[in-house]
């Protein structure tokens, strides 16, 4: 049994912590207001975000990080990106040397780009850090239904420590070293799930939107691959695996978001309707970003940047990408850029 604090009570977090805690840890989960972490405890559920899903009896609730920081042999970063680096940086007086930190956050850090487990080790150097992605909605996880996961980290001896505490009968881990791949995939598949739920408001059809899930993967593999990442990682599960249900599930927020964008609404309403964070909202524009530092040809998520902060209208936005000049396409092109 070991000791696992998870930080943040969101629907992926209160998932992974009933994950643990059915294995058998001893779990603690830290919410940021004191009113949720009291009504979590006194309800053994997350009716919030886990409505009708009853909670193993053996977590226990905080919402102080120092409490949090002194539990944890191994701890879960589950916050929101935004949050990410102000809640790592009020954690780290309380975290013990050669902790094991692992981001299961999906997102980029809006003004620096940074993936997110740069941002927690930065705030935490004393730290191991390890990322944690793959096709997973929180609803499912927490029901005990079959779900993969690929956990990567700069060390594959931590990456299978990580695996061993969370495989079960129904969560299947697979391990790696390619940080940069998994992190990217699980932030970028945001952007193209908005897409592909614009896609669906619009009304283009089931074509229009495989295209933009394959076209959004290349983008996603050469955007990758010129930080760093192997292209290998982008047709497994934290890539091409993640894709897919995102873009394809209504248990998806950015799919909803972009639903309803593809209706009509703004992306402000839109996002507000949601009632949820929208990581594709904020991962499109550092998504942005990056692709002009790195000099990166990213067509789709550069309409969806300009449907999202600059007003564009999402029929435009689609024609803009069917008139594009002629291309060939291949393997080697994909990774090009072409």
């Amino acid at each position: 049994m070991k000791k696992i604090a998870v930080i943040g009570s969101g629907s992926w977090g209160t998932a992974i912590a009933s994950l643990l805690a059915g294995n058998g840890h001893d779990v603690l989960l830290w919410s940021y207001s004191k009113e949720e972490s009291e009504a979590l405890a006194r309800d053994g559920e997350n009716k919030r975000f886990l409505p009708g899903v009853t909670l193993p009896a053996s977590i226990r609730y905080t919402n102080a990080l120092e409490e949090a920081g002194d539990h944890g042999e191994y701890i879960f970063m589950v916050t929101p990106s935004q949050a990410t680096k102000k809640t790592a940086e009020k954690l780290a007086p309380f975290v013990r040397d050669d902790t094991i930190i692992v981001n299961a956050s999906k997102g980029l850090e809006q003004d620096t780009q940074m993936r997110l487990s740069e941002v927690i080790a930065a705030a935490i150097p004393k730290a191991r850090v390890a990322v944690m992605s793959g096709p997973s909605h929180a609803e499912e996880v927490a029901r005990n239904l079959p779900t993969t996961n690929v956990i990567a980290s700069g060390s594959l001896a931590v990456s299978e420590e990580i695996q061993d505490i969370l495989m079960c009968d129904t969560f299947r881990v697979y391990t790696g070293t390619d940080m940069i791949g998994v992190e990217l995939g699980g932030a970028l598949k945001n952007v193209i799930a908005l897409c592909t739920g614009i896609a669906d408001g619009i009304g283009v059809g089931d074509n229009a939107k495989a295209a933009l899930m394959t076209r959004g993967m290349a983008e996603i593999c050469r955007l990758g691959v010129s930080m760093g990442a192997d292209s290998a990682t982008f047709s497994g599960l934290s890539g091409m695996g993640d894709l897919i249900v995102t873009c394809t599930s209504m248990h998806s927020r950015n799919r909803r978001a972009g639903i309803l964008i593809g209706q009509g609404k703004s992306p402000e309403e839109a996002i507000n309707e949601v009632k949820m964070v929208v990581e594709g909202f904020y991962a499109t524009k550092a998504a942005h970003t990056l692709a002009k530092r790195m000099q990166v040809e990213m067509p789709v998520v550069e309409q969806a940047y300009r449907v999202l902060f600059a007003g564009m209208d999402p029929k435009e936005a689609v024609m803009t990408l069917m008139i594009r000049d002629r291309k060939h396409e291949s393997e080697r092109d994909v990774i090009d850029g072409r």
